[in-house]
């Protein structure tokens, strides 16, 4: 990858006949599915576009309007819409980026084409001003409630940013993570929630380029290494397939597919497991075209000649046929061994199946719009997009909470839980006893005090499992409590808690008022602003509604008040101040090191636009050593927070305040040692923790913090945290205890 822009070197006449290229290349993309007047509809949008952004040009220097076309080119092409859609994409960047207003595009092209441009045109900076307000988050917001009303926003949007993605190297690069962390975060989940697998996968496989390109070189490299061989078995493993499909009389168009690299590093990262120990890296595909009630029984009948050729894996076995995913995916999955000894995943499904499965929702409204969705299918995307309209609802609820709530909701694991009278409802997996309270009604949910679950009496936190039927207890005594809302998943009970517990802040703010003017008057203090806020200053209470239920409980007496006002003593502050201000005498090494960083923070090389920052410190999410990637984030005004490029809490935060990273690097030569640890599996022997040790304190002599050793059946695994200097030196220790009898595997921990 490189961060450098091209040496682009414009030129009119070659630019006019690419631009008219890439537009006719798009008209050829959506000919079939137009007609004239829709095709001059697109042309009077193209040339808006192009007097528009005339004098407008990418970081590689290319026309700006290249973007827009390869934008409308995807949502005609890659995502199947039409020409609402193309038109939108055609203009995505004109209201934000030129002098047209979106009344401008409403009187040429209509109030549909205006709402979702609109949808599409970010929130300007320049109207958010507090620091702890996330543009990108509102941003995202934004799309939410256009998407809420028609979904072709974020479709377009997903269109915009996979372009974006394909040209990110010209980008800076700290923009390349921001962008990237976003994709990760944000869009890629989107893109899987809407079905969109083939765009969802590029995005994933994009992002992870820029935020661990070491890890996605080394996957990619070995892929192409093994591409040959794949080849080859596949060839192998088909062969027998396709002669009996022939005899059958079935015509299926076979293909094979590759995982994803981001997938292979997921899975490999969850197992704990080497690339060459994942058997399911490729995939067989059948796909036949069939009447809507061919379907079935032509799966199954593929099925069973794979079947009877081949051992399977019955663990592995996946009936999307009958309940298909939350995003609409349908098929038959087996997995089968092969005549060489290697596990193929096999997905078997029709053409109809296959088109949604690669196009998504824009699909599914296809067939349905042409009477040819199954009955079985339940709609769930529209059912999601339900669900955001609740969440929508609640007026106060932040940008950033709203995005947790969609990142919660864009998981597509489900489970299927029956009431006592055998309804059926569908939560979101890790959904638990009070999430179906709610679900049924917000009285249950604010009442409920546990379940009988398969008559067994459970409590209110119980995790639901598939096919539970349950039925809620409730007692009138009970009220909703806010650490309820550690342990709900649904969107709808947690914003039935908080409304519920709203309603009794009232209450206290209320009460607490009345109390709190009465102290006042006793001692004829002025009940103003200065007065509340000196109280609640000393009391070191920031939370409105804590101070004010403070107070409305009883805990702040008349005579803290008299204190306060009147310079008398007050011991119980005093010694309360004492304890939390308190150092406990022996200095730990990490405050050691924190102290260090404090007094010689040009450990760092910072952009040098941040001569403000008094303290940097390592976050101890992923304990970034010298010689790690790193990326600093600046917390607050005079505080950065370094961590790996790869840590998913770095990429969250980088998705979320994207204008806060900030480029750092580790100086050369650093005298301190910072956390890391390793993670060691092996076989037991006598003697074999000695070796461990002696190779790590007198070898390398290296400082221990903690050792965690765990032995099952001869098998032992165990995790050291270390104080290293830097990377080199981790690397050199992990490969040196390797080498030890009986060690399997050591590796870092947080990889």
């Amino acid at each position: 990858m490189s961060n450098v822009v091209t040496n682009y070197i414009p030129d009119a006449a070659i630019e006019k006949k690419n631009i008219l290229k890439k537009y006719k290349d798009l008209l050829a993309s959506l000919y079939d599915k137009t007609n004239k007047t829709q095709r001059q509809s697109i042309r009077k949008a193209f040339v808006l576009a192009v007097n528009a952004h005339k004098d407008m040009r990418r970081k590689t220097g290319e026309p700006y309007i290249y973007h827009p076309l390869a934008v409308a080119k995807i949502v005609s092409k890659e995502i199947n819409l039409g020409t609402t859609s193309v038109i939108c994409a055609l203009l995505h960047d004109v209201v934000e980026d030129t002098d047209y207003t979106l009344d401008d595009i409403r009187d040429i092209f209509g109030e549909k084409v205006a709402i979702i441009i609109d949808g599409l045109t970010k929130i300007d900076d320049i109207v958010m001003n507090d620091e702890d307000i996330s543009i990108q988050a509102e941003n995202f917001k934004k799309i939410f409630l256009s998407m809420s009303e028609d979904v072709r926003v974020i479709l377009i949007k997903l269109a915009d940013r996979l372009h974006n993605m394909r040209t990110l190297d010209a980008m800076p690069l700290e923009k390349q993570w921001k962008i990237a962390s976003e994709t990760a975060y944000f869009y890629a989940p989107i893109a899987h929630r809407l079905g969109l697998y083939s765009i969802k996968s590029e995005l994933e496989d994009f992002a992870m380029q820029y935020t661990d390109p070491i890890a996605y070189n080394t996957i990619a490299g070995k892929l192409k290494k093994s591409e040959a061989e794949r080849k080859t078995l596949i060839e192998d493993f088909v062969r027998p397939i396709k002669e009996k499909l022939i005899e059958k009389g079935i015509n299926a168009d076979i293909s094979s597919r590759t995982k994803s690299i981001f997938s292979i590093y997921q899975k490999m990262k969850r197992k704990k497991i080497d690339f060459e120990d994942i058997y399911d890296i490729f995939a067989v595909r059948f796909v036949f075209d069939s009447d809507i009630e061919e379907e079935k029984p032509i799966c199954w009948a593929i099925y069973t000649i794979v079947t009877n050729l081949y051992k399977t894996n019955s663990s592995r076995e996946r009936n999307f046929l009958t309940t298909p995913k939350p995003n609409g995916y349908q098929a038959l999955h087996v997995t089968a061994m092969s005549n060489n000894g290697k596990w193929v995943e096999v997905q078997i499904r029709s053409k109809r199946m296959d088109e949604i499965a690669e196009k998504g929702f824009a699909a599914h409204y296809k067939y349905k719009e042409e009477n040819k969705t199954p009955k079985e299918y339940e709609n769930r995307v529209e059912d999601w997009l339900g669900k955001i309209r609740d969440i929508l609802k609640s007026e106060d609820t932040n940008a950033l909470d709203f995005l947790s709530e969609i990142k919660l909701n864009l998981d597509l694991k489900e489970v299927i839980i029956f009431t006592p009278k055998g309804d059926m409802k569908v939560l979101p997996a890790g959904s638990t006893i009070l999430d179906f309270a709610y679900e049924l009604h917000s009285h249950l949910g604010n009442t409920c005090i546990g379940a009988k679950v398969n008559y067994n009496i459970v409590p209110i936190n119980q995790i639901l499992r598939n096919g539970d039927q349950v039925e809620i207890i409730t007692s009138k005594k009970q009220l909703p409590k806010a650490e309820w809302l550690e342990f709900v998943k649904t969107s709808k009970a947690k914003e039935q808690i908080k409304d519920s517990i709203k309603a009794e802040q009232r209450k206290s703010y209320e009460k607490g008022v009345e109390l709190l003017k009465k102290y006042f008057s006793e001692y004829k203090i002025k009940y103003t602003s200065q007065n509340i806020k000196k109280i609640q200053d000393i009391l070191e209470i920031k939370s409105p509604i804590e101070f004010w239920n403070y107070i409305a409980i009883g805990k702040l007496s008349k005579i803290k008040i008299k204190k306060v006002f009147f310079n008398e003593e007050n011991a119980d502050l005093e010694e309360f101040q004492k304890k939390i201000t308190s150092k406990p005498s022996d200095t730990s090494l990490e405050e050691l090191i924190d102290e260090e960083l404090q007094i010689n923070p040009e450990i760092f090389m910072l952009d040098e636009s941040f001569d403000k920052i008094r303290h940097i410190q390592i976050s101890d999410c992923c304990n970034p050593i010298p010689g790690d990637q790193v990326v600093g984030f600046q917390i607050s005004k005079e505080v950065i927070e370094v961590h790996r490029i790869n840590c998913n809490n770095a990429i969250e935060q980088m998705s979320k305040y994207g204008n806060r990273i900030i480029k750092a690097r580790w100086r050369k030569e650093q005298n301190i040692a910072f956390l890391s640890g390793i993670r060691i599996v092996g076989f037991d022997k006598k003697g074999i923790l000695k070796d461990i040790i002696d190779m790590i304190s007198s070898q390398f002599e290296l400082n221990i913090k903690s050792i965690n050793i765990e032995t099952k059946r001869n098998v032992f695994k165990g995790t050291m945290m270390l104080y290293i200097e830097n990377v080199q030196v981790l690397d050199d220790l992990i490969d040196n205890i390797s080498k030890i009898d009986n060690v399997e595997k050591v590796t870092r921990i947080g990889f």
